[in-house]
């Protein structure tokens, strides 16, 4: 639901929630200057539930705060992107042998259960869940493969990828994305380590190579509007 001023919830949460719609949904491009000021008008609330609400946006990266400046939706480069993706794919390559190694029947059937949520959000258009589910994936190898300091690590870095995603990418490479998680999982079930860890590089290089860091700032005049789109 759009904010305004006649909102029945405003709660912290909801608005941290409809901020991240509007982030999600690109009404509210990478660099956009968030102020507090045009934040409690729009929502009818005091500052300092914005701050809660801003907060909360800050801890999921979707936001980032400059001292004496104030909060920006996040921005992060291309060479920040190349730098996780190349994180990723070193690590993801080992994990993915050792997943098909490990990985059993029980497993492939909540993957594919998985991947039929992924579906069903890209079908429905859902950004912020398609590209949480989207990231969810990996975790799940990870957890599969049964490394646990592995699988921290690599939450931290599904969490750095799903901001460049929410930002970057487009609903279309979205669903190239679960596609080639299909096609991973095809490999891994028929036991070709070697298959699926080509796989799982060559889809962490397409998901890099989608991302499109051309969006420009919302000039400040424009957060209310955006919001209320």
């Amino acid at each position: 639901m759009p904010a305004s001023r006649n909102m029945v919830d405003t709660s912290a949460e909801h608005i941290a929630q409809d901020i991240a719609s509007a982030i999600v949904g690109h009404r509210l491009p990478p660099g956009t200057r968030l102020r507090e000021e045009a934040l409690a008008r729009a929502y009818g609330v005091s500052r300092t539930k914005i701050r809660a609400a801003l907060l909360m946006l800050s801890k999921d990266k979707l936001i980032r705060t400059v001292p004496d400046k104030g909060a920006f939706v996040s921005k992060p480069s291309a060479a920040e992107a190349r730098e996780i993706f190349a994180v990723r794919r070193i690590l993801e390559t080992a994990m993915a042998r050792e997943f098909v190694a490990r990985a059993r029947p029980a497993d492939y059937k909540r993957l594919e259960q998985h991947l039929r949520h992924e579906r069903k959000a890209v079908a429905a258009g859902d950004a912020q869940l398609r590209n949480r589910l989207l990231g969810d994936f990996h975790i799940l190898l990870a957890e599969i493969a049964g490394n646990s300091v592995l699988t921290e690590v690599l939450r931290e870095m599904s969490a750095r990828s799903a901001v460049l995603t929410v930002l970057y990418q487009s609903t279309a490479d979205a669903a190239c994305s679960s596609e080639e998680h299909h096609a991973f999982l095809a490999a891994a079930r028929a036991g070709d380590a070697d298959e699926a860890c080509r796989l799982m590089i060559e889809h962490l290089q397409h998901v890099e190579a989608a991302l499109d860091f051309d969006a420009d700032a919302a000039p400040d005049g424009d957060l209310v509007a955006a919001l209320l789109t």
